[in-house]
């Protein structure tokens, strides 16, 4: 029998961004007693203002800069996963920066493919939030990040998203595991069926949704 869920969006916030509701399909990850399923990869504080997702993902082609994850983590109304390196950032510096996001209040902290596995071990060493860590390819040695101290994946193949979480899962069918699930609800639905917990979901641009609203402002003055 489905449950009737009373809700209410007011008049000012009822044009928020949703994420698609198939992905309250999945189990979720409980983390500090907060049960997540939908994670927005954003650092548009506006679009994380208004956003429905469970959580936030702030990971950015740049070198991370606590001042940027302060800003996000003050702004969000939900927890958010701050990228602490992986590419150009690695090593100590890493270490580090994992240690102040969980002083700056970050609820897990995300490394990307590159990461080396003894830096994974040695955030692990020193935080009590856990390590995200990103999985690009099959070919990946997974076990190894695990044994290392990842304690959930992020697994972000692309197209091969699918396909790379339904072979983790078969290895692994305990790992947490937060996953993108495309642009529709049909990819999002397989990446679910394959084994993720919680999906992480990538929003219209700020410049998109302005411009949506720009057409309408503007045929309103069309004859």
């Amino acid at each position: 029998m489905q449950k009737n869920v009373p809700s209410y969006s007011g008049t000012l916030r009822n044009h928020q961004i949703e994420v698609p509701a198939c992905i309250a399909q999945c189990s979720g990850i409980r983390i500090f007693g907060r049960r997540i399923k939908s994670l927005v990869f954003s650092t548009d504080v506006a679009i994380i203002k208004n956003v429905n997702a469970d959580a936030i993902i702030a990971v950015y082609p740049f070198t991370p800069q606590p001042s940027i994850a302060q800003a996000i983590i003050n702004v969000s109304d939900v927890p958010v996963f701050v990228g602490v390196g992986g590419g150009t950032t690695n090593g100590p510096r890493s270490v580090r920066l994992a240690a102040y996001a969980e002083h700056q209040g970050a609820f897990g902290v995300v490394v990307n493919a590159p990461l080396a596995d003894e830096t994974i071990h040695q955030i692990k060493g020193i935080v009590d939030i856990p390590v995200i860590a990103t999985v690009v390819s099959a070919k990946m040695d997974v076990a190894r990040r695990i044994t290392f101290g990842a304690d959930i994946l992020n697994v972000s193949g692309a197209a091969e998203t699918p396909a790379i979480v339904r072979s983790i899962r078969e290895k692994f069918p305990l790992i947490p595991i937060i996953a993108t699930g495309g642009p529709t609800e049909e990819t999002i639905l397989a990446t679910i069926e394959a084994g993720a917990n919680a999906i992480t979901y990538t929003p219209p641009t700020n410049g998109e949704l302005f411009a949506e609203s720009m057409r309408k402002y503007r045929a309103t003055y069309t004859d």
